[in-house]
């Protein structure tokens, strides 16, 4: 999935760790994305990366103590000024905490301490150096005062030692700037549950019933909630990996599963924090303030094999025909307490002279605000990287067009905020 970040710009900070280098990745990704980057060093990164490696990479000057200039906007009050967020990353335990306690004793602490937007700081560092309790407390004090911090990563890091202390993956530093580039008040810590995939329905052991959705456009709907600021549950039966670590996502395997996963999870998005603890708590959860969404993109199946087996049903044991009796599965949309809650379906239709309408018709029959009608031609029109939505509620039918499903994702939202005006 492709984030548009044009029109933003990013100033990167870039401390003396040895995971410097990986900045350079991170810089990659911003330009791929299409924002403009600039780049601040210590004293102390400039002897494990060039500045020149950067320029080149981003086609900018890179404000350096020796690059400073008043003759330009190449200094620390003006640069901080041309851009729209500050990510240090990678941000030391001596640049932690120097900057908690207002100190500015080289240029990339002097770029931090006038600049007045949004500030992450993704720490690398010895665990040791990490965990200390100096360190530890200044992270906190960042935090108080608004400062994003980027969880750093346990796993053997370049001392030799094995603990807390590496830095986050580039692409997980990315999504959380572009989260802070994107994001949006009517989402912000607002709770969504977005359902996703095509559930497995058990045979046996080693075979299921199932059918073709890849899971793409709910992983999409679940990124683009996230850039937007949303609190998001995924519930999914397909691969996720391409969506930021920072969503909460449940995995789940069958019509059942599905179910009653989503039930628990519009409960607790009613009540309170999606989380592994809030799922599992049986304690009461104080009310939130914003109406919480459900986005309903999962090919639930419609029949489930009534007496599935265990183990592996012997080829030799069923002989040339073999006759598997299916229930009826329970309706999610049906099940699942809408009393306050914004629900949107998705309905694929491959009737093109019918289709409109019994997408339309669901959203009576099934109680819901709206759905996202896709007319497919066939088996082929799963998984692919774009699609074409009609977004109908029982006032309007909106053509959104066809277009990647991220890009769609965040049309399908402008449309989702209308429900409630």
């Amino acid at each position: 999935m492709q984030i548009d970040l044009k029109n933003k710009t990013v100033l990167l900070g870039v401390t003396g760790s040895i995971s410097a280098y990986k900045a350079c990745d991170l810089a990659r990704l911003f330009i791929k994305a299409g924002a403009s980057v600039h780049v601040v060093m210590t004293p102390s990164a400039e002897r494990f990366v060039s500045a020149l490696t950067f320029e080149a990479l981003t086609r900018n000057a890179v404000l350096t103590e020796s690059s400073e200039s008043w003759a330009s906007e190449l200094n620390h009050i003006d640069i901080g000024k041309a851009c729209d967020v500050f990510v240090v990353a990678p941000a030391t335990a001596n640049t932690i905490n120097k900057m908690s306690k207002g100190i500015a004793d080289n240029i990339l602490l002097q770029t931090a301490l006038a600049f007045n937007k949004t500030l992450l700081i993704a720490p690398s560092a010895n665990t040791n150096m990490i965990e200390h309790h100096y360190t530890v407390g200044s992270l906190k004090m960042l935090g108080v005062n608004e400062v994003r911090i980027i969880a750093s990563q346990s796993k053997l890091l370049a001392c030799g030692d094995t603990g807390n202390g590496a830095l986050a993956e580039p692409s997980e530093i990315f999504h959380q700037t572009a989260k802070a580039l994107l994001e949006e008040e009517f989402w912000t810590n607002r709770k969504v549950v977005v359902t996703g995939g095509g559930t497995r329905e058990k045979i046996d052991e080693v075979r299921y019933l199932s059918n073709f959705s890849s899971g793409k456009m709910a992983n999409a709907l679940a990124t683009s909630l996230y850039l937007k600021g949303a609190d998001v549950c995924l519930i999914t039966s397909k691969e996720h990996s391409e969506i930021p670590s920072e969503i909460y996502t449940i995995e789940v395997e069958s019509a059942e599963e599905m179910k009653d996963y989503t039930v628990d999870a519009v409960r607790v998005s009613k009540k309170g924090k999606m989380s592994k603890a809030t799922m599992n708590s049986s304690e009461p959860i104080h009310l939130i303030q914003k109406k919480p969404y459900l986005f309903m993109a999962a090919a639930v199946a419609d029949f489930t094999p009534k007496f599935p087996q265990s183990g592996k049903i012997k080829k030799s044991d069923i002989g040339e025909t073999w006759k598997v009796e299916l229930k009826q599965t329970e309706d999610v949309l049906k099940v699942v307490n809408k009393l306050g809650l914004i629900t949107v379906a998705f309905k694929a239709e491959m009737d093109s002279e019918n289709g409109f309408d019994n997408a339309k018709s669901s959203i009576e029959s099934k109680e819901i605000d709206a759905v996202c009608y896709n007319l497919l031609k066939d088996c082929q029109s799963f998984g692919t990287e774009d699609n074409a939505i009609t977004f109908i509620n029982s006032k309007e039918a909106v053509d959104l067009g066809r277009a990647s499903k991220l890009d769609l994702s965040f049309k399908i939202l402008d449309e989702s905020k209308k429900l409630l005006s």
